[in-house]
């Protein structure tokens, strides 16, 4: 393998990845998985122009970049707004857009299809949760609609009810703290991983670390 280095956005990426290359790889690489998010940087742009010196070195040594951020609303739209950097800034990088390089969506759309089938019945209550609370109306509210809880949320839920309610049983369901290999929870194997097991196979079974 040569070197490489991975470029994500947020905490609860950085580990999923970690935890998701030690399954498909056999090994952990930590130090090659990198976190781009800072309270003052929110757009793509600035997150890979945060990395981009990290970058420069990596490909002056004869390393791949990965970049893998969520695609969010605009799947067209986030691709081209990240290839875009390439030229701006002078990196280069293969991409890759979570769920699954195709669909609009974030990192918990595709942990919402890995949880293990048989924690199902948690996922279809929160959906009849959400379900409820479109139907209700708050005359003191403007607009009377109520807000859904965000994605992330509904992950943080799942968790929660996986685990105990001793505080050290509740600090595995933090971002930083899950364990995606744990088969209890979570399905590393599942087909809806295959478009992401290519990407990285591809890129990085013919690199070195």
């Amino acid at each position: 393998m040569k070197r490489f280095k991975i470029f994500v956005e947020g905490e609860a990426d950085k580990k999923f990845f970690e935890d998701y290359f030690s399954h498909l790889f056999g090994f952990n690489a930590p130090e090659s998985i990198n976190k781009t998010d800072d309270k003052n940087e929110t757009g793509g742009k600035d997150k890979l122009k945060k990395v981009a010196k990290q970058m420069e070195e990596n490909t002056d040594q004869g390393g791949v970049n990965l970049v893998i951020f969520d695609a969010d609303k605009d799947t067209i739209h986030r691709r081209s707004e990240l290839l875009k950097v390439k030229t701006e800034i002078g990196v280069d990088f293969k991409l890759f857009l979570l769920p699954n390089d195709n669909d609009n969506g974030t990192l918990e759309d595709l942990l919402e299809k890995i949880i293990n089938p048989d924690n199902q019945p948690v996922m279809d209550c929160w959906q009849t949760y959400e379900d409820e609370l479109k139907k209700v109306r708050i005359p003191t509210k403007t607009p009377p609609t109520l807000t859904i809880p965000a994605k992330k949320t509904k992950i943080y839920a799942y968790l929660e009810t996986l685990h105990g309610e001793t505080k050290a049983e509740k600090d595995l369901v933090k971002d930083r703290n899950r364990n995606f290999r744990n088969p209890a929870h979570w399905d590393l194997d599942a087909e809806y991983l295959t478009p992401l097991k290519d990407f990285l196979t591809t890129h990085i079974n013919n690199t070195e670390v």
